[in-house]
């Protein structure tokens, strides 16, 4: 049977599958398009499961805001290259924009189909490692930052006393560096009082521990631990970081500046940080 380059064609911007394995599917099915598809759907789900295992460090990280969402998402795969290959990144803006449209709290198997999807054309082990999503109210504006060709993201959320500000130039100024800071001091809480508990007591023994080898009296002791708990919580609390745009202010005092000469509070109130490759929460 004879298959016309615009049918292999057009099976090919269905599926995204390569050019010889449309015009093979199709002449397996005599021309059948939608039959045609469904062996390459298999092929893509064979290929898939037979990569299942292989190791992916690489890949790219995707954002999105929408009016009332923000969403951040790693794709991950085995090599470099491939994270920076277009139907790769094609692949994870269909993520993003499914995260950020319809607010999933699991993969859902339109996702799935899409990794199965894109393994089968790239024939290489990729995962879907990880996404999250923030609300935005009205009175909330939310920043999105991707660095490195996709190796850092970050989402940013300031909430303000007067909504009527939240398009303000230095407004829009200040939440893209809050987004800026974020990527460059990587925090990993937003205030003090998100400190796990245990981690704090960890720290505090070390740092005790520390300052006893000093030979110092307790209560010297006592200070030298309580001035090195501070200084490391201002080092992974975003709130009490230096400034990235001026490192005499912390991030607190940029922001309270800001509202005062605003006649507004602005409140930074979420963050979301992602490093490709590295999940802060395992």
């Amino acid at each position: 049977m004879e298959i016309s380059a615009a049918e292999v064609k057009k099976l090919r911007e269905k599926t995204g599958a390569g050019m010889m394995e449309c015009k093979k599917a199709l002449l397996k099915t005599d021309g059948d398009f939608a039959g045609a598809e469904k062996i390459l759907k298999e092929l893509g789900l064979a290929a898939a499961k037979k990569r299942e295992g292989r190791v992916t460090k690489e890949g790219r990280i995707f954002s999105r805001v929408v009016k009332n969402r923000a969403a951040l998402l790693e794709l991950n795969c085995e090599t470099d290259f491939v994270g920076k290959n277009k139907d790769f990144i094609a692949a994870g803006e269909k993520l993003i924009n499914i995260v950020a449209d319809k607010n999933p709290s699991e993969a859902t198997d339109e996702m799935k189909e899409i990794v199965t999807g894109i393994v089968g054309i790239i024939k290489e082990n990729i995962t879907l490692k990880r996404f999250t999503t923030v609300d935005i109210a009205d009175d909330e504006r939310v920043a999105d930052y991707i660095h490195g060709e996709g190796k850092y993201g970050v989402l940013v959320k300031i909430k303000l006393a007067d909504p009527s500000k939240a398009d303000n130039p230095e407004v829009r100024e200040m939440l893209n560096d809050l987004a800026l800071h974020a990527t460059a001091r990587a925090p990993l809480y937003l205030v003090k009082n998100d400190v796990d508990q245990n981690y704090l007591k960890e720290q505090e023994a070390i740092f005790t521990k520390q300052a006893e080898s000093l030979g110092k009296p307790p209560n010297v002791v006592a200070g030298i631990v309580k001035g090195k708990l501070n200084k490391h919580l201002g080092e992974i609390c975003f709130m009490d970081q230096p400034f990235v745009k001026d490192e005499n202010l912390t991030v607190n005092k940029a922001l309270t500046s800001l509202g005062d000469t605003l006649n507004s509070k602005i409140e930074l109130t979420d963050f979301r940080y992602y490093k490709l490759g590295v999940d802060l929460d395992e």
